[in-house]
């Protein structure tokens, strides 16, 4: 379907890593170095966190505290009942990459996962892994060569979905009580695997580059389509709808009042030199 989406929050940079959370909609913006929310028609809005090496995935400890992704230090940071951020984890001697994504479950443990390479400088693609940060800032790799992993979500009976941008796949597993990853299988597959390695001659190789998603309700998975500027709706790994904004998306959530409400990030492009230097990104809404 074609959207006719309202725009809610402008002047952005680059949004990333929508969150419904406390009837509030948080994300980061990953060049203006903060973390913000605002209510659902993008009033209220606030600076929730100001992280200078670039905030990404977000998530909420069990006792309410901020998760969020640093993602030039590759680290974890955590906000204290007072406001202030403390390192939560350090990734440096893990990750390959900048940081990006993250999920955190019930128990309180984080997943995230990194870009395994210099992507912005023009190294060629390497694979990357996936690390648990347990509560107490321990970390543990889960999962490895995955292609750019990113959005990532945690189903009611226990499987983790990762988005494998540069993958052209989604890629499952099923998680065990101790927070352990197994049973890896592609879950939905747009086509293979790029063999290419340099950027420009990787990106003529994807049919779809599953960037951020979220969880709907009923189980099926929003996932925005970095390259394709539309919002896909999969159902058991299977593509069940789009959706076509008219611009490119980044990353979606499901909230509002209702619930019902897909809010996504949009922006010209993903280039960061563009978009350090102009605020045209904005996050827009989409009923359902």
């Amino acid at each position: 379907m074609v959207a006719d989406p309202s725009t809610v929050i402008s002047e952005l940079h680059f949004a990333e890593a929508p969150r419904w959370h406390e009837d509030r909609l948080w994300f980061s913006d990953f060049y203006a170095g903060v973390v913000r929310s605002a209510r659902a028609d993008g009033s209220d809005l606030r600076v929730e966190a100001t992280v200078p090496e670039q905030p990404s995935g977000l998530g909420w400890l069990p006792d309410g505290r901020l998760l969020v992704v640093s993602m030039r230090d590759r680290k974890i940071l955590r906000r204290e009942p007072d406001g202030s951020l403390v390192v939560h984890a350090d990734l440096g001697e893990h990750a390959t990459g900048h940081l990006n994504d993250m999920v955190v479950d019930a128990a309180g443990r984080a997943y995230a996962g990194n870009f395994g390479y210099d992507l912005m400088a023009g190294a060629p693609m390497a694979a990357a892994a996936l690390h648990r940060v347990d509560p107490d800032g321990t970390v543990t790799e889960v999962a490895a060569d995955l292609w750019f992993p990113n959005g990532v979500v945690i189903t009611d009976d226990n499987v983790l979905l990762v988005n494998e941008t540069f993958g052209n796949r989604v890629t499952a597993f099923d998680v065990t009580p101790a927070g352990d990853l197994t049973n890896r299988r592609v879950w939905a597959e747009f086509g293979p695997v790029p063999t290419e390695r340099e950027f420009e001659k990787v990106m003529p190789q994807l049919v779809v580059a599953p960037d951020g998603a979220c969880l709907a309700p009923d189980g099926a998975l929003w996932i925005a389509d970095a390259i394709g500027a539309r919002l896909l709706r999969l159902v058991d790994g299977e593509i069940a709808g789009e959706v076509h904004p008219g611009t490119p998306v980044y990353a979606c959530a499901l909230g509002g009042p209702t619930g019902r409400t897909l809010f996504a990030c949009a922006a010209p492009d993903f280039f960061e030199h563009a978009r350090r230097a102009a605020t045209e990104g904005r996050i827009i809404a989409i009923p359902t």
